[in-house]
């Protein structure tokens, strides 16, 4: 089973696009679940989600504590939160970040790759220039870098379950696909 945990802040987005990833996972032909743990409900708030995917029907309903592979949608919890203390070696951590993968310092044990999904979001109109929406952008990234669903199911998936701006988000989704930083060494 893939386990993967999204970290975000209230308004970005993580909890849609751990859905966007479960559905798209769903359409790819296998089983997955989408997990939100409740916290603060305000926007800028600390919001971690989960997404567990395999061949078999998931049936663990628990928050994730040693992922696979990690989404950070914003650079800044990393000061805050040891994100990585869990990560299974070898797992991927996907950060939206200006800085190139090599310059977050995560351990080498780790495959890094950074977007700068605050640009996408703003240049498809997602957010405001103080509150991006960046999920979508990230969520393209990951789904490079890694391989776990395919663009188009990802694409479909935000097609029918987006709120709002679904042609927006799916383009955002092919930019950060297109875009995405990898380090020396990774994929």
């Amino acid at each position: 089973m893939l386990e993967i945990c999204f970290h975000g802040r209230g308004g970005q987005g993580a909890v849609i696009a751990s859905q966007m990833l479960a559905i798209a996972a769903f359409r790819d032909g296998m089983h997955s679940q989408a997990l939100s743990i409740p916290g603060p409900e305000r926007r800028g708030a600390p919001v971690v989600s989960f997404v567990r995917i395999d061949n078999t029907p998931v049936r663990l309903k628990c928050r994730i504590y040693e992922p696979d592979h990690i989404i950070i949608l914003d650079a800044a919890l990393l000061q805050f939160i040891n994100i990585t203390g869990s990560l299974k070696d070898g797992g991927w951590i996907v950060v939206n970040s200006n800085k190139k993968p090599e310059e977050m310092g995560f351990p080498s044990k780790f495959k890094v790759a950074t977007i700068d999904a605050n640009s996408i979001a703003l240049k498809h109109r997602l957010g405001t220039a103080q509150a991006p929406i960046v999920n979508t952008a990230v969520l393209g990234a990951f789904v490079k870098v890694t391989g776990i669903v395919g663009l188009e199911a990802v694409s479909e998936a935000i097609r029918e379950g987006a709120p709002a701006k679904k042609e927006e988000n799916v383009a955002a989704v092919r930019d950060g696909y297109e875009l995405v930083r990898i380090a020396q060494g990774g994929k």
